[in-house]
């Protein structure tokens, strides 16, 4: 069961990454905290992505760590609240697959960012502005990994789901920061697909809020020990 939650979560900020309202932004991000990418070199624009990957994934990580307290606080209750989480995930899911929309997830709470990133420091406050501030696509996938660890048992599974979420999001970011060119060359291409990404992830959080709302994740699990 832990080794599917973990695959969950790491999949979850994988989503996340490529999904419509971050991976065309993606460009912009790794600009803003490089400078001139082109002027650049790889080893400087990998330290930056890293110190911007950081700073976001304390966020992160804190989201985990209260929604896992929280959790507890409510273990007695964890049944009713398994189920309410599990709903809660397929509206989530149905919101990101198109299939209804809910104007209260368009909403958005952002932070000031630095002015300029100028140095490493910089580039993790930059980070963390960027996960105060998510966009709807990545607040739905977040909010159901958070509702998710708010079920754990434990604090460090909490802690644990959104290292792994984070790390989902964070290494396609770095990969894509030091070889930012390329993919600026093939982002038209990619962009044609973004609907179509966002449907597949919306059904996939569905089929998750589902299993959850059921307990039927250990069913997953076997599955994923077969394959």
């Amino acid at each position: 069961m832990k080794e599917i939650s973990i695959f969950i979560a790491f999949l979850a900020g994988f989503i996340s990454f490529i999904s419509p309202c971050v991976l065309p932004l993606v460009p912009a991000y790794v600009s803003y905290i490089t400078g001139s990418t082109s002027e650049r070199g790889k080893i400087f624009t990998l330290i930056r992505a890293i110190g911007f990957v950081i700073g976001f994934s304390i966020i992160f990580i804190l989201m985990g760590a209260s929604a896992s307290y929280f959790g507890q606080i409510f273990a007695y209750y964890k049944p009713l609240f398994t189920k309410i989480s599990g709903i809660l995930i397929i509206i989530f899911g149905l919101h990101m697959s198109g299939l209804m929309k809910f104007n209260l997830l368009y909403k958005q709470f952002r932070v000031s960012e630095p002015k300029e990133v100028s140095n490493w420091v910089s580039s993790i406050v930059m980070g963390m502005a960027f996960a105060a501030g998510w966009t709807p696509c990545v607040g739905t996938v977040l909010a159901s990994i958070l509702l998710y660890a708010g079920t754990e048992a434990t604090l460090n599974s909490g802690i644990m789901l959104l290292i792994c979420y984070s790390l989902g999001l964070g290494i396609p970011f770095i990969i894509t920061a030091i070889f930012i060119n390329s993919f600026t060359k093939l982002s038209p291409q990619i962009n044609r697909y973004l609907p179509l990404v966002s449907k597949l992830s919306g059904i996939i959080m569905i089929i998750f809020g589902i299993l959850l709302f059921f307990n039927k994740l250990q069913t997953l699990s076997r599955y994923f020990y077969i394959f």
